[in-house]
């Protein structure tokens, strides 16, 4: 008898790679508009930088052999992308939600009651709690971010392709996958088993023999250095830096995708000339 042997895994060929990719750009435009608009205090140009990372990853860990069609799987990484980054932007945790959402309620209904709106003593005083509790409460409240728990902020319609949006996009890919390859060792190695082995937190941390929170960070801080990267050299208009390293080692990190790029008068060969 003749040992079962594994199906081989079908790495696409570059140019198939580069052909995916660029067909399906228009699909993160689309998607993070979409959750854009539905969840304003995530940033539009981060959500389009995060989902055009998760595309060139997805394009990278492809298997045609597998019988799926490549714009259903990249639309989960993507929207697991999203996913990922909605959950690290939400300051609030479970508890602190019930608080803003119960305290949200009383000052709702006794203004109803009262035909204006509701003090914070008068709130304090029905809930039976501290004035401090209910004016951090209510602080939060004014702060506070959509939930990652509502499913309904990633339920996206069927993809339109937006064609407009393709070369700016492509430009962001072409920077992105420099700007990956430039990042500190770790953040690499993280960024690389979160988005493209698709491997826990848990799994990782214990692999690097941190803590799940550190690998976290880490992950977020990478994705901040990502987003610095592409205002740097993929932007018409400069924003400031998001990311939380020094000076010195942003710079550092610039340089070194700098050496990668090749160079025109603005700075960046347009990215339909860059060879991937």
């Amino acid at each position: 008898m003749h040992a079962t042997k594994e199906a081989p895994l079908h790495i696409l060929g570059h140019a198939e790679r580069n052909r995916l990719i660029e067909e399906n750009l228009p699909l993160v435009g689309y998607l993070a508009r979409d959750l854009h608009s539905r969840a304003t205090h995530v940033p539009l140009e981060e959500l389009a930088s995060v989902g055009a990372l998760a595309l060139v990853t997805a394009a990278d860990a492809f298997d045609p052999a597998l019988g799926v069609p490549f714009g259903a799987y990249a639309r989960r990484r993507i929207l697991g992308a999203f996913a990922d980054e909605m959950r690290s932007m939400d300051w609030a945790s479970r508890g602190i939600r019930k608080r803003i959402k119960e305290t949200t309620a009383v000052r709702d209904t006794l203004t109803a009651r009262l035909g204006r709106v509701a003090g914070v003593d008068e709130i304090a005083a029905t809930m039976g709690l501290p004035r401090a509790a209910v004016v951090e409460a209510l602080d939060d409240a004014a702060r506070t971010v959509t939930s990652i728990d509502d499913a309904t902020a990633l339920e996206v319609p069927s993809p339109m392709v937006l064609p407009d949006e393709a070369a700016v996009l492509r430009e962001r890919r072409d920077v992105l996958e420099r700007a990956v390859a430039a990042l500190p060792e770790r953040m690499r190695a993280i960024v690389q088993a979160v988005y493209i082995d698709e491997r826990p937190v848990k799994e990782i941390a214990a692999e690097l023999g941190v803590s799940h929170s550190a690998v976290s960070q880490q992950r977020a801080e990478a994705i901040r250095l990502l987003r610095d990267a592409l205002e740097r050299f993929a932007a018409e208009e400069q924003a400031e830096p998001i990311s939380r390293v020094s000076v010195e080692t942003r710079e550092a990190y610039f340089a070194r995708i700098t050496a990668m790029l090749p160079r025109t008068g603005r700075g960046v060969t347009p990215a339909a000339s860059v060879a991937l």
